[in-house]
């Protein structure tokens, strides 16, 4: 409650409905994504206070997944990853005239789904935390170190591009002093790298510069969008909708609590499952409501109870939710278990707002649905710049360097080849944030022991993760062998 007593505030408040409003613009642009449009805006929050600052990246991470459903109906372009799986029935339905409806059960579904997920933030957060409270370095290093093979496995198609990402994150975040020896370390003689290299330079470029070259090179050229008329179902879908949306909630919760399992496969899996418990299968990819329904409520639930970790382990369970941590620790915040002792008026502040700014989607979310139709309708040639421009500016604003503006720049060029490579660009972030916190848990760990690395199998909790860890690792490598067997099976064939 007394969460909600300073979220309530004018000014945290306002920073709510800013962030929201964002995100909803940051979903609605096909290509750009709430973690572009998340690392693009961190700038904005230097110089603001903490609270009010999550609060509003926060707002544009779970803003987006409302704002991607719009286009995804309207004019059949995904405004993020998550709502691909909305285009198959979604615009199906519009082109039936049922625009309204497809965007109705997705802003309830969307909102349920969000919904649950806090409050299971509110029930569990705690108790993890305490429990958490029993880990010390070594746990520390097992826990990330397993979060990062978890991450590395699930971000891309290929295990060796997954560590060609994680590895580079890794030496990029060794970049500065040395903790033990305090000598400098991969800095070129560059006096500009003594304090490291800078978490929000690097997102900027990697998320944001890689997405405006990588969109301009394939521009998407949209339709008409259909109106929207009617934004509830008739009397025979309301039951099959909300259990859609039951099903659909219940999954992503489960799939945003493992690091690494994004909305996008929370989405498909509800979509898959939904094709299964169906009577008429075939009636997906014709305009069945349950297609629209359950894969939303799984986008939104996921993009909640993905914080989970974070908040109780600080561990980043997402791309976006690496971002909003380098967000924490940029503003001096240490997301984990003492975040809700020692910093409890800040936690809960968050959580409110949470709970307000899904109230405020859902109102917002349907009259306005033909507006943002519209807004995705503006020319790449128009908005691309624009984006460009305040992106420059955003870094320099970092610490009022041009340095700065060429280290973007350059990490843009990067992430546009790890794009057109498919190599995961969230492996390299995730690690980049968890880099420093891995290594002194390491040293730490290690000093304990008088250098013995004994002690992270000594140590039940430690070892228990220690065996989790190879035993992901080991499966991801039969995954892809089996993968490539069947690849090379099928090429025999042809």
């Amino acid at each position: 409650m007394n969460g909600f007593v300073q979220a309530l505030t004018w000014k945290n408040l306002l920073f709510c409905i800013l962030g929201v409003s964002v995100g909803m613009f940051v979903g609605v642009m096909p290509g750009l994504g709430p973690v572009a449009g998340t690392a693009i805006l961190i700038p904005l929050t230097y110089g603001m206070e903490p609270t009010s600052a999550i609060i509003m990246l926060s707002g544009i991470y779970y803003g987006a997944m409302y704002g991607g459903t719009i286009t995804s109906v309207l004019i059949n372009i995904p405004g993020e990853a998550a709502s691909v799986i909305t285009c198959i029935d979604g615009h199906q339905l519009a082109k039936q005239g049922r625009a309204g409806v497809a965007l109705g059960v997705s802003a309830i579904g969307s909102f349920v789904g969000g919904i649950v997920a806090l409050i299971g933030l509110t029930f569990i957060g705690p108790p993890l935390a305490d429990f958490a409270l029993r880990f010390g370095p070594p746990e520390f290093f097992s826990l990330m170190l397993l979060g990062l093979m978890m991450l590395v496995g699930l971000m891309g198609k290929s295990l060796i591009k997954g560590f060609i990402a994680a590895i580079f994150g890794l030496l990029l975040s060794f970049i500065g002093i040395d903790p033990i020896s305090g000598s400098t370390r991969f800095t070129f003689g560059l006096p500009e790298f003594f304090g490291g290299i800078d978490f929000v330079i690097v997102a900027m470029g990697l998320f944001g510069i890689s997405e405006i070259l990588f969109n301009a090179d394939n521009q998407h050229k949209a339709d008409k969008p259909a109106k929207v008329k009617g934004l509830f179902p008739r009397k025979d879908e309301w039951a099959p909708a909300m259990k859609s949306i039951g099903r659909g909630t219940g999954i992503g919760f489960l799939i945003g609590l493992v690091p690494g399992a994004n909305a996008v496969l929370s989405s498909l899996a509800s979509y898959s499952i939904e094709k299964k418990v169906s009577k008429n299968p075939d009636r997906f990819g014709n305009g069945a409501i349950e297609g629209v329904a359950g894969p939303e409520s799984a986008n939104n639930a996921t993009s909640g109870s993905s914080l989970i970790p974070l908040f109780t382990l600080g561990l980043p369970s997402s791309p976006t939710v690496a971002v909003i941590l380098g967000a924490f620790i940029m503003h001096g915040l240490q997301p984990g278990p003492k975040m809700f002792r020692e910093n409890a008026d800040f936690a809960w502040a968050v959580i409110a707002s949470m709970f307000i700014g899904n109230i405020i989607l859902l109102v917002m979310n349907l009259p306005l649905a033909n507006i943002w139709g519209k807004v995705a309708q503006v020319p790449y040639k128009i908005l691309l710049p624009l984006i460009m421009i305040f992106t420059m500016v955003g870094a320099y604003t970092v610490k009022n360097s041009v340095f700065d503006i060429g280290i973007m720049i350059l990490f843009g060029f990067i992430g546009y080849l790890m794009k057109k490579l498919e190599i995961p660009i969230a492996a390299t972030v995730l690690t980049l944030v968890l880099g420093s916190q891995l290594e002194s848990s390491l040293l730490q760990s290690l000093a304990i022991s008088n250098g013995s690395a004994s002690i992270f199998f000594a140590r039940p909790i430690s070892a228990v993760l220690l065996v989790l860890t190879a035993l992901i690792l080991v499966g991801t490598i039969l995954a892809g062998v089996k993968n490539k067997k069947e690849l090379l099976g099928t090429d025999i064939e042809i």
